[in-house]
């Protein structure tokens, strides 16, 4: 019988598809199933922020992937649970894997305070390792190199640069290596953060002038991590005190590893010395993975459940997920919860049933085909829904294209925003919001975006 704990793993496994990293990160990844049973479900939660913001914007999306789990529950209730709370912020951010510690939860090493109170910032997951790593044509060089690194970090391949598309294991990469380097140094020093985490530090600093603080914490790092780094770009200061970072860690001989979905030259408003430094040590193009690699990575996680999981499913869910591995883990998962909630083995009929909508929709949509399918369906020019008008009948297409861009591609707020030509990422946040809410409300709203998908998928 599926438990709690693994149900709503499964329910954060499909959520963190739909969301942002950093997103997930913030609201969902230090949450718990504390109770179930017919009437209700009570998850914990570390704090009242998190309470708030799970009941206010969330809690519809949490209903629905319960239920698409095989849990039809009346109520969800939100508890802060002491057990979760965060550590504080002159524990976070330097982590240190230990010996059969929960994978949910970070240990801190060798902490070291800031003056700053950053609970956003995730530190290392131990889970990310080398060996449960699947290696294949796609990614073997990055997998080597960052072997490399791990065993001499700062003498070779420094800085390490992985570029790649979405959910094609940078970060399981990256992450590796930090917990290899802390595994044979628990007083390493290791700091890994995303881009707009970095951002929104150094706004913190800027605004409690803890400028000092702040450069102290980045520049005294013996491994520093960061990903999605083109979401720098276009920002001037903070590409400044990242470029002045980077040179204190380079000079002292410490290790830079970065990720990007792009190679450097094709970052967008990126500073040109910071570009070169990029290209200073490796990159690395890491590829989607083959057939091959996407059978073993299922049948991996499968086994990891306990599950043998058929090869004729195997191969079934390999064709129909072909570019992104934490889809593939999601249709899995989904799979795996689906049976184990009624007793039943995993088959191809099952799986076909579940997933069967993935084999009528094409292997590659762009953000340019829906923007330009959701202007024809509103019979708009495209450039309008690019510029700046805001006539209604123009903004309301532009937030529908925005959700589109969310729902189907999963791309992230500021990805989204500059696809529609837009400065501020808090306009795409409100954008989607909006229209998946009156998508609920609207029945003219959910008519259009189900002609777009329609005519998407055709």
């Amino acid at each position: 019988m599926q438990t709690a704990s693994d149900l709503w793993q499964a329910v954060l496994g499909e959520i963190e598809l739909s969301l942002s990293r950093g997103n997930f990160i913030t609201w969902f990844k230090n949450t718990v199933l504390l109770k179930q049973d017919d009437e209700r479900i009570i998850i914990g939660v570390p704090n009242i922020f998190i309470k708030q913001q799970l009941e206010r914007k969330y809690n519809d999306l949490i209903i629905e992937t319960l239920r698409k789990n095989g849990t039809n529950v009346g109520q969800v209730e939100y508890k802060i649970h002491t057990a979760l709370t965060p550590v504080r912020e002159e524990e976070a951010a330097v982590l240190r894997p230990s010996p059969g510690a929960s994978t949910a939860h970070a240990t801190p090493a060798k902490p070291q305070a800031t003056g700053l109170t950053h609970a956003y910032r995730q530190g290392l997951n131990e889970r990310y390792t080398f060996d449960n790593f699947i290696v294949g044509s796609g990614n073997e060089l990055a997998y080597a190199a960052c072997q490399a690194v791990a065993a001499q970090p700062g003498t070779k391949y420094n800085p390490l640069f992985l570029y790649g598309g979405v959910g094609i294991g940078k970060t399981h990469l990256m992450q590796a290596v930090g917990n290899t380097v802390l595994a044979g140094n628990s007083q390493a020093r290791v700091v890994y953060i995303s881009s707009e985490q970095f951002l929104q530090e150094f706004v913190d600093a800027l605004r409690f002038k803890k400028n000092t603080d702040f450069a102290d914490f980045y520049r005294g790092a013996d491994v520093l991590i960061v990903d999605d780094i083109q979401f720098i770009a276009g920002k001037e200061k903070v590409q400044e005190e990242f470029f002045h970072t980077f040179n204190a860690l380079h000079q002292a001989s410490r290790q830079i590893i970065i990720s990007s979905d792009k190679p450097p030259r094709d970052i967008p408003t990126l500073e040109e010395r910071l570009r070169s430094r990029f290209v200073w040590g490796m990159s690395i193009d890491m590829q989607t993975p083959d057939f091959e690699t996407r059978c073993a990575i299922l049948q991996t996680k499968a086994h990891n459940h306990g599950i043998t999981l058929p090869t004729d499913v195997t191969e079934y869910l390999a064709n129909n997920v072909q570019t992104n591995i934490r889809e593939l883990e999601g249709a899995l998962n989904q799979l795996l919860a689906f049976c184990e909630m009624r007793a039943l083995d995993p088959n191809l009929g099952i799986a076909s049933s579940l997933l069967g909508s993935a084999q009528t929709r094409p292997k590659h949509i762009s953000a340019k085909q829906i923007i330009e399918r959701t202007a024809r369906h509103f019979q708009i020019p495209i450039e309008d829904i690019l510029g700046p008008k805001r006539d209604k009948d123009i903004v309301v297409p532009r937030q529908v294209a925005m959700y589109m861009l969310r729902s189907e591609l999963h791309l992230s707020f500021p990805k989204i925003a500059r696809e529609l030509g837009r400065k501020d990422h808090t306009t795409a946040i409100h954008s989607i919001e909006k229209i998946e809410k009156e998508s609920r409300l609207d029945a003219d709203i959910r008519s259009a975006i189900t002609s777009i998908k329609d005519k998407l998928y055709a």
